[in-house]
């Protein structure tokens, strides 16, 4: 167990980092992380107790069955031309040579080598070889790994699978080392610096690093050690002295403790970046979403300043009407209230008769006509912004669609729900959008409106009858002030005073009757607009309140996660100066 070897100050940072990955792990936890990235970190917490682990990867016939065995000074794994490796290899410390299979496509060996007491050994199917299942066994070891060991062969370097499996070592934030086998298949030493260059290039290139690198020939190393002559030519040749130093004398037990604490490390700094930049891009997808909430609420407050202006246009026409009706009523009186019609005067019946013909005439079909124009402007203009908001929200379902990759939790699900099931009610909507029932129900409203305001009582009256019925008894019954008098009483002096009394009293009636009327419109139709909006408003609310509350999710999620990674920067900082 790593306790056994660590000094005081060594168990206090295992102590730290273990909290550290711990109190990361419950971050990604509450934020529904992906479930394989739960587990690699899990794994690294457990690797701070378990010895060094050395992974070997590489191509088959690379010959990595063949450098383990050099190393360990004995042929212990089995060697050929064709992928050997069908099963991952765990080589580990024993008094005797065992195997065994704990699962299908694992196997355990022992040896009594010295440098296995220390560090345990995995040997993997060659990269361009693997089935599905050595993958998935594979990548549960090359996370746990404190150092990995890459064989590539001289005389085919940096294959495709290679870089495709290099390119993951270094998204699990793995300290690599590069071993050039097979350089004995080289003739001259300018063919072994050229390869050795070309490899070297490369792997910086994908990896943003010059990594540590060994051009070796196992095969001579092997042959050398099985033969007991380390020191003669034939291990000269292997050039494998170097390497042994660097596994044995470089990593020694302090720099192993070193990696040790530093590979879990490297694995929650990679898995922090991760969801960090998954976390950004969440925010800046909501950031988009909220700017297209925020454009829907533009559109109806726009749509509300655009109905309002549109109404008192239209309402000059009822005003208009209301016009044409007071100056008929003030030519009647001046032609009626003389001298000369002094006899009909005292015909009550027909003045009033005269006065609902002339003055009142058809104003309150027209006007009623004008406001059933307006309520079928209303109902279009509420189609058409219901229209708006769903072609905005299937602009936001499809927009950036395949942008956003990786999984964070139920969001992509939950969006993509909630857009589908929002828009799917507006469209609906819209499709089931009923004009004539809007439109009458808009005008019983806007009738028990005006009828309530002026005390009627509605029945069935329509809204010009419910016009009529105020026309005729707000301002016809004037007559009785024209039918009060006499031919006695009537002179120069009275009638002139009884038709500016007339008239005043007209006026009044019908400025009385103008604001009623236009303001039991406003009021109403004010209402409708707010009814509608509002509609459109609760229609979208699943949607803005996932949005928002996502938001304020990820943007803490963002702030604990930067937590973490300061905390992982301090902690290696600290494991760089053991």
């Amino acid at each position: 167990m790593l306790q056994r070897i660590l000094t005081d100050q060594q168990e206090a940072l295992l102590a730290d980092e273990r909290s550290c990955l711990t109190d990361l792990r419950v971050t990604l936890s509450r934020y529904n992380a992906a479930p394989d990235d739960l587990a690699t970190l899990e794994q690294s917490i457990r690797q701070l107790d378990e010895l060094f682990l050395l992974v070997v990867v590489g191509e088959f016939n690379s010959g990595k069955s063949t450098f383990i065995n050099a190393l360990l000074g004995m042929r212990l794994l089995e060697e050929g031309v064709t992928p050997t490796t069908s099963r991952i290899h765990l080589l580990s410390y024993g008094e005797e040579e065992e195997r065994s299979v704990t699962e299908a496509d694992l196997e355990n060996l022992t040896a009594p080598v010295e440098f296995l007491r220390e560090v345990r050994i995995v040997d993997t199917p060659g990269t361009n070889a693997l089935e599905r299942r050595h993958e998935a066994i594979t990548e549960e070891f090359v996370p746990r790994s404190d150092l990995v060991l890459f064989v590539t062969s001289a005389d085919r370097p940096f294959t495709e699978s290679e870089r495709a499996f290099m390119e993951r070592i270094r998204e699990w934030g793995k300290k690599l080392v590069l071993i050039i086998n097979k350089i004995d298949f080289l003739r001259h030493e300018s063919d072994v610096e050229e390869v050795v260059g070309f490899i070297e290039g490369n792997a910086e290139r994908l990896l943003g690093f010059a990594p540590e690198n060994f051009p070796i020939s196992a095969h001579k190393a092997l042959d050398a050690k099985v033969e007991g002559d380390p020191q003669g030519d034939l291990w000269d040749e292997s050039r494998f002295e170097p390497l042994e130093i660097y596994l044995v004398d470089t990593l020694d037990e302090e720099e192993r403790v070193r990696l040790k604490l530093l590979n879990p490390l490297g694995v929650g700094e990679r898995i922090t970046e991760r969801y960090l930049q998954l976390t950004a891009d969440r925010i800046g997808l909501l950031r988009e979403d909220l700017d297209a909430l925020e454009d829907i609420d533009r559109q109806l407050q726009l749509y509300k300043e655009d109905l309002g202006r549109e109404f008192r246009f239209r309402l000059t026409d009822v005003d208009n009407i209301l016009h044409e009706f007071e100056k008929r009523g003030l030519e009647y009186f001046d032609e009626t209230l003389r001298l000369p019609r002094a006899i009909d005067l005292l015909n009550k019946a027909k003045i009033k008769a005269d006065f609902e013909r002339k003055v009142i005439g058809d104003a309150p079909q027209v006007i009623e006509e004008k406001v059933n124009e307006i309520i079928d402007w209303m109902v279009a203009s509420e189609l058409r912004q219901w229209k708006a908001v769903t072609d905005s929200l299937e602009t936001r379902r499809t927009h950036h669609g395949d942008r956003v990759v990786g999984s964070l939790g139920g969001f992509d699900y939950d969006r993509s729900r909630l857009l589908d099931s929002v828009g799917r009610a507006a469209h609906r909507t819209v499709e089931t959008y009923d004009r004539e029932t809007e439109a009458t129900r808009m005008a019983e409203s806007v009738q028990a409106a005006v009828a309530g305001t002026a005390l009627i009582e509605v029945g069935a009256l329509g809204l010009g009858a419910i016009v009529t019925l105020l026309a005729t008894t707000q301002v016809a019954d004037v007559t009785g002030i024209l039918a009060a008098g006499t031919l006695a009483v009537l002179g120069f002096l009275v009638l002139p005073a009884r038709r500016r009394q007339a008239k005043k009293e007209l006026s009044e009636k019908i400025l009385d009757l103008r604001q009623r009327l236009m303001g039991s419109l406003t009021d109403q139709f004010d209402r409708e607009v707010e009814r509608s909006i509002h509609r459109i408003e609760e229609a979208v609310a699943p949607y803005t309140r996932f949005v928002r509350a996502e938001r304020d999710r990820l943007d803490e999620m963002h702030r604990d996660l930067e937590g973490s990674q300061h905390e992982i920067s301090a902690l290696k900082m600290q494991m760089e100066k053991i």
